[in-house]
């Protein structure tokens, strides 16, 4: 919804602007100009990025129109989550506990919190670093770095489309003046004609310079932020894990183990520590109540 209010404003106020000043919106429809200019964007940007990272894009894009990220409540799925899991592993045998992991799709545990489930790579991540504080003998501060590295490579990987959006955006202007000097070479063609044809004909070509500009700087660089902030804002939820299950290795109880993965949640979405006390400790609900 913000992107769609936002471009109606930078639309409104340029096109309203131009009127205002005496200008003729139906000089700037150029079709043409559009195509050319649109035309290279889409072709430089299949030929820079592979399928992959062009699908992805598309999808990414649909993500910030929706803003697709977690919520408050995700995060206390996530945490309510995190909190149950380190609870089975502290009190129960191994053998009990390691078939949370190696199937967490049939998992009653998995299964309380479907919020977290959907997100199969977010459940793998969880999944394998469990299963190696199960196993035991590893270092803390090895098995962080090793989420670290893992935590870099999703991101790298998440935010390519944001990458391929903001370098289409940073050669727009320079295509719109390809189009431009295409629109000059046609008025050149026409010396010969009446200067209002030929005055026609040079504001045509002017117009692709302007699209340039206005759909790098007024659509796409703004529309690749928020690509950005969107894909970072979704892999948030492994910095949390991590958080988390590293004070659960470092001697904490599973309860304050949470709450350092809370801690890195943004302030906006950050659910308190009563609610989170509410969502993972049984009972917590009624004395509150009470």
């Amino acid at each position: 919804m913000g992107i769609l209010v936002g471009l109606l404003i930078a639309i409104g106020c340029m096109l309203g602007g131009f009127v205002a000043m005496g200008g003729h919106l139906i000089v700037i429809w150029q079709p043409w100009e559009f195509v050319i200019i649109g035309g290279m964007a889409a072709g430089t940007f299949v030929i820079a990025n592979p399928m992959k990272t062009v699908v992805d894009s598309g999808k990414a894009t649909m993500e910030a129109f929706t803003g697709k990220g977690p919520k408050r409540k995700d995060f206390l799925s996530l945490l309510g989550l995190i909190h149950a899991l380190l609870r089975e592993i502290k009190t129960k045998p191994r053998n009990e506990v390691e078939s949370h992991f190696d199937d967490p799709a049939n998992s009653e545990i998995f299964k309380n919190y479907p919020d977290v489930t959907k997100d199969q790579g977010l459940v793998l991540f969880i999944c394998d670093y469990c299963r190696l504080i199960l196993i035991g003998g590893a270092r803390s501060h090895e098995i962080e770095a090793l989420m670290e590295e893992e935590i870099g490579t999703h991101k790298k990987y998440a935010l390519k489309p944001y990458g391929a959006i903001n370098t289409v955006a940073e050669a727009l202007p320079a295509l719109g003046i390809v189009a431009a000097v295409l629109g000059i070479v046609k008025a050149m063609g026409a010396l010969d004609q009446s200067p209002q044809i030929l005055g026609g004909l040079i504001g045509a070509a002017l117009v692709g310079t302007f699209f340039g500009v206005f759909a790098s700087y007024g659509v796409l660089a703004p529309l690749a932020l928020k690509v950005k902030g969107v894909r970072e804002k979704q892999c948030s939820v492994y910095v949390i894990v991590k958080q988390s299950l590293i004070a659960y290795m470092n001697g904490a109880l599973p309860q304050v183990a949470i709450e350092h993965g809370r801690k890195g949640i943004a302030a906006a979405d950050r659910p308190t520590i009563d609610e989170v006390e509410a969502a993972t400790v049984p009972g917590a609900q009624n004395r509150e109540a009470a």
